[in-house]
Parts: C-alpha cells; sequence; structure tokens
C-alpha cells in the first residue's frame, strides 16, 4: 500500500464542491457555499476577451511572465490606490489566477519546516499550500469585540518564533469578512520589520469594503514595500472568476525566484485572459463601486434574516460566517440539514484552527436581497430540526 506524502498529511478535501453537487441544479435552493456572484464583469472586457479569441498574439505561451500592457495596467491601479510605484517590467508577473500565486509566493520565499503566522479563521487555500510547500501554519486567531471581528495582537506577537519566516493573509478576509483596522496594520507591519518576516498579502478583495471604510493597503506602511509580496486577481472586485488572471507584484530582488517558481509551476498565464485583465484595469472603477453597494445591501439582508444568531456582519468581502457551536449544532450537521431546506452552505471545518470550527460560512454576493430574505425561515427551520437554539 502505497504511504501518502506527508506534504498531504494535513490535506483535507475541499468541502464547498460537495455541498453544491448535493444543492445540484435546483433553482429553488439559495446558493450560499461557493464564493460566486451574479453581478456581470465590466462590459470592456467581456467585449476585449471577445476579440482576442483567435489572435495569434493571443494564443502563445510568450511572454512567460505576461504581456507589458497587462503589467502595466496593474503597477498602475496599485499606485492609484496605494501611492506606491511598482516597475512594471521589473516588479509584476502575470499568473494563471490566484491559485498560481499564493503557492508561487510561499515557494519562493519560504523554506521547509518554516512558520507561517496566519489568522484563524482563513481560507482553506491558503492553510493547505502552506502543507504543500512544506511550511507550518501557526495561526492567531481572531476575536469578536463590538460586533466585529478583531485581530489578538498578543497572539500575534507570542507566535513569532526564531522559526517563524512570513505572515500570510488577506484583507478584507475571506470567509470572515474581518477587516485589519489602522491599529491592527501598525502592528502587524511593526512586527514584519522587527522580525525581518515577509508578508503575503492576498489583495484580490481589497476594493471590496463595507460602510464606507477606507481601503488599507500594507505597502504605505513605513519599511513594507521592500518585504511585501502582494497577490492579485481579477476573480472579486472585476467579477472576471472565469478568466482565472491573477499577479503578483512584488520588491525585484525577489521577483527572479518568483519568475522561476511562476514558469515551472504555472508556465505562463493565458493571452485571452490577459486581453480581459487589460480592458477591466484601464475602465475606470470599472463598476466596482456600484457592485460594492449592491453586495453591502446583500450582507445586510443576510444580517437582518439571521438577526438573533451569533453572526458578525462581514466588514468587506463576499461572506460571513455563523457561530453554530454557540446554538448547539455542529457547523458540519448544520450545512447537511440546511440543503433539506433549501440553503447550500458551507461548514468552516479545517478552515483554520478552534475559530474556524464552530463557524458556518454564509457567501451572500450571488443572491439578490428579495431570495435572501427567504432565509431567515428556512434557516431556523432546519436549526429546529438539528435540534439548536433558535
Amino acid at each position: 500500500m502505497r504511504s501518502r506524502p506527508r506534504r498531504l498529511h494535513h490535506v483535507a478535501g475541499f468541502s464547498i464542491d460537495t455541498v453544491a453537487a448535493a444543492a445540484g441544479d435546483d433553482p429553488a435552493i439559495l446558493r450560499l457555499e461557493n464564493l460566486d456572484t451574479d453581478l456581470l464583469p465590466p462590459l470592456a472586457a467581456i467585449e476585449a476577451t471577445r476579440a482576442a479569441v483567435g489572435m495569434d498574439s493571443a494564443n502563445s505561451y510568450l511572454p512567460f511572465t505576461g504581456q507589458l500592457a497587462a503589467k502595466q495596467a496593474v503597477a498602475a491601479q496599485i499606485a492609484e490606490r496605494t501611492g506606491i510605484a511598482y516597475d512594471p517590467s521589473s516588479e509584476v508577473i502575470l499568473t494563471s489566477s490566484d491559485g498560481d500565486c499564493l503557492l508561487n509566493a510561499l515557494l519562493a520565499v519560504t523554506d521547509p519546516e518554516d512558520e507561517i503566522l496566519m489568522t484563524d479563521p482563513t481560507y482553506a487555500g491558503m492553510l493547505n499550500r502552506v502543507y504543500l510547500a512544506g511550511g507550518v501554519p501557526v495561526l492567531v486567531p481572531m476575536r469578536v469585540s463590538d460586533n466585529a471581528w478583531r485581530l489578538d495582537l498578543e497572539a500575534l506577537e507570542a507566535a513569532v518564533s526564531p522559526r517563524t519566516r512570513a505572515v500570510f493573509l488577506q484583507n478584507p478576509s475571506f470567509p470572515s469578512g474581518y477587516r485589519l483596522n489602522e491599529e491592527e496594520w501598525r502592528a502587524l507591519t511593526h512586527l514584519c520589520v522587527d522580525q525581518d518576516l515577509w508578508l503575503i498579502y492576498w489583495s484580490f478583495m481589497e476594493g471590496v469594503i463595507y460602510d464606507g471604510q477606507p481601503i488599507l493597503s500594507p505597502v504605505t506602511y513605513p519599511g513594507m514595500r521592500e518585504r511585501t509580496v502582494i497577490i492579485g486577481a481579477a476573480s472579486i472586485e472585476q467579477r472576471m472568476i472565469g478568466w482565472r488572471i491573477g499577479w503578483i507584484v512584488a520588491p525585484a530582488e525577489v521577483m527572479s525566484d518568483l519568475a522561476v517558481v511562476h514558469i515551472y509551476n504555472g508556465i505562463t498565464p493565458g493571452g485571452i485572459a490577459q486581453a480581459g485583465l487589460i480592458a477591466a484595469l484601464n475602465d475606470g472603477d470599472g463598476g466596482l463601486a456600484q457592485c460594492v453597494e449592491e453586495w453591502q445591501r446583500r450582507r445586510d439582508a443576510l444580517t437582518a434574516a439571521l438577526d438573533g444568531f451569533a453572526m458578525i456582519p462581514a466588514a468587506g468581502g463576499w461572506s460571513q460566517i455563523l457561530d453554530t457551536v454557540e446554538h448547539g449544532v455542529d457547523p458540519g450537521d448544520l450545512s447537511r440539514v440546511l440543503l433539506r431546506h433549501g440553503v447550500a452552505a458551507t461548514a468552516m471545518t479545517g478552515w483554520g484552527g478552534e475559530v474556524a470550527n464552530r463557524h458556518l460560512r454564509l457567501v451572500f454576493s450571488n443572491e439578490p436581497v428579495e431570495r435572501l430574505q427567504l432565509l431567515g425561515d428556512r434557516f431556523r427551520a432546519a436549526m429546529r430540526e438539528a435540534g439548536g437554539d433558535v
């Protein structure tokens, strides 16, 4: 019998597709399990993508690290948002979306057995890529304070050891929707500078912020431009999930390593997808502000429908999580019962540690307000069936 490679010992299967398969194509089911949205990508991106199909220049392996126009568009967006300039030629790589970027960054700036600081909860795809890279995830809990998720700064500082090499996080975060505030960013970035740590920063939801709060980027803090690897993708802000196009932006000194890993992992980004990306990033905000308003309406509708349950409203992103254990029910059990009541939602078991394992994730980006208003009765009926407190 073949033994499983050690790097896979802690890597579990993905639960989202299991819930999605169980939901099938039933239009009556509220689809809250997967990170999708029904809000359309920028029209300019759709038109540019169609025009690129069949073009010889878009059907090529070259250039391996992406077209210069795409790199320029990425660098321009970051500069506009942060005021920090990056050289498109030497500090930007285009990739086959966010998954490649995450693993590429870990492989380029960490060694096997290095400790990587992450939050609990976190995205399972981040946690499991740390395992694939041979790293050791060290989880720092998020705590609830004043109806918001807050990073435990004392636990963050205590988590650092001589083996710590990097901090790895999103902001705002999937699945909890937490958004780090100024105090948290100052503490985290000071820690990175003081302990000489890399920050691997997944920025793909950076512009999806609610309640009028400002966008905060770690590269604007002292000493952080030279130690931050920015990972981006068009999946969220541009709603271009199917394009599978992303980018890595980092200091020139580490870019040669990132490029080598990218080439031997993903090889090259798709030229057709790059055409759409260039058009989207050059199209003003590409409709993002209007989409954020609509996603916030949906967040508010979901929050109102589940009033009284242990759930923190998302400060950004497309989802928020509900503590089912607080109501006496295991999240996996409730997920299965919810399907019988017309709701698809995913348990967060394995998406961190003891904090994540208490929660069920609810994605609000793919259902209109009118349908989200149906959730309350269905959820309460499922909770009663599962034996939980309502």
